[in-house]
């Protein structure tokens, strides 16, 4: 059982169980407590989560997955969009939120017909463990863990996953991964943020021009030369170290400023721990055909992801980290 919920001066932390049917926005207050003692191997249905109320924000984290679901600051609309038709049981990812990519992001290319293995990694997948929670005047830090081995053939390690959230005005967001075991490992990650939007056509993201990306539904490599457009099907990973930042003279390609021209509203995400930047969105055939999306959701969401998709080395006993930090503004 989980004795870390906090009522204080400052805070608000309270727990609900999300599970099909009900939303992170309508959580059910009725239980006091919550256990996680659940495996993610199991057969139940229905998610542990916490409900943060600051004077700064609101948010909620669903302990499946470790995911970040919804996070509001204070005098703004949700920054982050949650479908609802998840089904919320063992064995399915979460649709929206901040879903965390890891070990690897995409498909594992060390698959082969013997071996197969779930698309963005286990992370997201699996129950984490509440470390610590503590509020001040300024905002609520929640420190989340997750350890095992073994969890999958084509990555055997002992790990540990250790997040640390920040909810205030803004949101900061640090993932750190540990190689507990005695071999070397290599992964790939993503921080697979769905920004809710007013419409994908209503969004411009500046600092992506004159990136080179490569396009995975063509499978070519290009510069943004233009203004890039947000509506679906899209899916780009746009290189942001330095040998790939072509004149740009929009930003730096450390922060991507989401401009909502509808909504009027800015969200800048910082990261410069991460050497890609993820923009996708299935578009309406697609999105069609994806039962845990509901009906129109593709025109409500832009999914923009601080990134590494290309294999980093994590040596035995090491520790590596990737984060982010999300702004909003009026405009």
């Amino acid at each position: 059982m989980i004795d870390k919920l906090l009522n204080n001066e400052f805070v608000a932390v309270t727990s609900f169980i999300l599970n099909q049917g009900s939303s992170a926005q309508r959580p059910d207050f009725s239980k006091e407590t919550l256990s996680i003692e659940n495996s993610s191997k199991g057969n139940y249905e229905g998610f542990d989560g916490l409900s943060i109320s600051h004077a700064h924000c609101q948010a909620q984290v669903s302990l499946y997955g470790g995911q970040v679901l919804s996070f509001k600051p204070t005098g703004h609309n949700d920054l982050l969009w949650l479908s609802e038709r998840n089904s919320y049981k063992a064995g399915h990812a979460i649709r929206g939120g901040i879903p965390l990519c890891w070990p690897w992001f995409g498909e594992n290319n060390k698959q082969n017909n013997e071996v197969n293995s779930s698309k963005h990694g286990f992370a997201r997948q699996l129950p984490w463990q509440v470390e610590s929670i503590d509020a001040n005047a300024d905002g609520v830090t929640l420190v989340l863990v997750l350890a095992s081995a073994n969890e999958d053939s084509l990555w055997p390690n002992a790990f540990q996953l250790k997040q640390t959230l920040f909810f205030g005005q803004h949101l900061k967001q640090t993932l750190a991964m540990t190689n507990l075991s005695e071999e070397d490992a290599f992964y790939t990650a993503a921080l697979h943020s769905y920004f809710r939007v007013s419409n994908p056509g209503n969004v411009n993201i500046d600092a992506l021009t004159n990136l080179t990306y490569d396009d995975k539904l063509t499978g070519e490599s290009k510069i943004q030369e233009q203004s890039v457009s947000c509506i679906g099907e899209i899916d780009r990973i746009y290189h942001s170290d330095e040998q790939n930042c072509h004149d740009n003279n929009n930003g730096s390609p450390d922060t991507m400023t989401l401009v909502d021209t509808h909504w009027q509203r800015k969200i800048d995400v910082i990261s410069d721990t991460c050497q890609q930047w993820v923009l996708w969105n299935p578009g309406s055939k697609v999105a069609n055909n994806m039962a845990d999306i509901h009906d129109g959701g593709e025109q409500e969401y832009v999914c923009l992801e601080a990134a590494n998709t290309q294999w980093q080395g994590l040596a035995a006993g090491e520790t590596a980290a990737i984060s982010q930090e999300i702004h909003v503004q009026k405009i």
